[in-house]
């Protein structure tokens, strides 16, 4: 019986550069000694090795701290300026758009306005949000959260109407946006960039089987089972808007792309109408979500009303997620979009009570912890986790 084969001089040199640049990534700007303590790293190794990432341009000088008396130690940074990634959220109101360099730090960001009927080709539009970003350099992938999702099998984008992604309809689309925006391009549906940042820093932190439900002016979700992303033989996995719903109309009666299913019951104009019907006002569905919360916290028929009204939108919520859960029994859910955010902790309570009074599995329900655009914020991590991953690897010759 043979013993393990040894690494090779080259592999182990590898091995402990990613060891050490995975350090200074996740605590910040470290010492020689401290690179060493980290990695297990000889005094004489360690030297080597920060003189090789210096010499990659991956690594720079960023001071010296001072120790015991008359000792100081020089500090060494991921170089910020080693690749840059830059991340689009695509929606049929605007493009917006964040540049980050390697460590993460957003350094450029730009919105750009579609109008009522965009002109234009769209590389063209994409390229001119990424321009207004300004990057520094030139990125080195760029990802897109488009509401609608790739078919792995075609390339073709599907699971939307050509009205609500126009341009897109193109039989090379990937390459196509590659070519034109002269770097890597990855195209992701926007509900599962929202999981990849919730798993990342958020809710659903630590967790390797959960399901996100985005509820807003339309309905998805974003399934992700032993920490991946579940995305179904077409990409269609999530697309939970057109989930055939009790109570609810069919493709077969509205048509494929039409309000039907769940979406139907729980989208931004269902709950409004549903809430208004129960006395609560408000301009659009978030307005109205909000005020419910606020009118259900006090006394009287208005009151009650109100609370009547969010359990009703609480239990159509819970139909849906109730299917899900029977079928992936996740270990988590997690609520976002303007249906559910503006309901805070009262309508998740809501939600989890309904839901677990239709299911055996009990998953529980929390409400998304990412601030700002969780689109471009899971878009960017998609793109940093690669593009780190390509330049980690390239510092020892091959």
């Amino acid at each position: 019986m043979s013993g393990p084969v040894p690494g090779t001089p080259s592999l182990l040199r590898a091995i402990n550069d990613r060891a050490a640049l995975q350090a200074l990534l996740e605590r910040g700007p470290l010492t020689r000694p401290e690179i060493g303590a980290l990695t297990g790293l000889s005094k004489p190794t360690a030297s080597q090795l920060l003189l090789r990432l210096q010499q990659a341009g991956l690594v720079v000088q960023d001071g010296v701290r001072e120790g015991l008396p008359g000792r100081t130690a020089e500090v060494y940074r991921i170089n910020p300026e080693a690749a840059y990634v830059a991340a689009l959220d695509v929606t049929p109101a605007r493009i917006e758009a964040k540049v980050a360099d390697i460590t993460g730090t957003v350094v450029g960001e730009h919105v750009l306005p579609t109008p009522r009927r965009p002109h234009g080709e769209l590389v063209e539009r994409l390229a001119a949000a990424l321009h207004g970003a300004n990057p520094p350099d030139k990125p080195r992938r760029v990802v897109i959260g488009v509401q609608a999702a790739i078919d792995p099998a075609t390339g073709r984008l599907g699971y939307a109407a050509a009205k609500d992604v126009p341009g897109w309809q193109l039989p090379d689309l990937v390459p196509t946006l590659s070519a034109g925006l002269g770097a890597p391009v990855d195209v992701e549906n926007n509900v599962n960039l929202v999981a990849v940042a919730e798993q990342a820093h958020g809710a659903a932190r630590g967790q390797q089987d959960f399901v996100l439900l985005w509820a807003d002016e339309g309905i998805g979700s974003a399934i992700v089972l032993g920490g991946r992303m579940h995305r179904g033989a077409t990409g269609g996995a999530g697309e939970v808007g057109y989930m055939p719903t009790p109570g609810a109309p069919t493709a077969r009666e509205a048509g494929r792309y039409a309000n039907h299913g769940y979406q139907a019951l729980t989208g931004g104009p269902a709950v409004l109408k549903l809430l208004r019907s129960y006395g609560v006002r408000g301009s659009d569905f978030r307005q109205a979500v909000a005020g419910a919360v606020r009118a259900a916290a006090g006394t009287g028929k208005k009151a009650d009303d109100a609370r009547a009204g969010l359990r009703d939108v609480a239990a159509r919520l819970a139909v849906g997620l109730a299917a899900i859960t029977s079928v992936v029994d996740p270990g988590l859910i997690v609520l976002t979009g303007g249906v559910v955010l503006p309901g805070g902790e009262t309508l998740r309570e809501l939600v989890e009570h309904e839901l677990h009074a239709l299911t055996i599995p009990q998953p529980p329900v929390r409400l998304s912890s990412v601030e700002g655009n969780p689109v471009l914020a899971g878009a960017l991590d998609l793109g940093l986790a690669a593009v780190r991953d390509e330049v980690f690897r390239s510092t020892v010759p091959s």
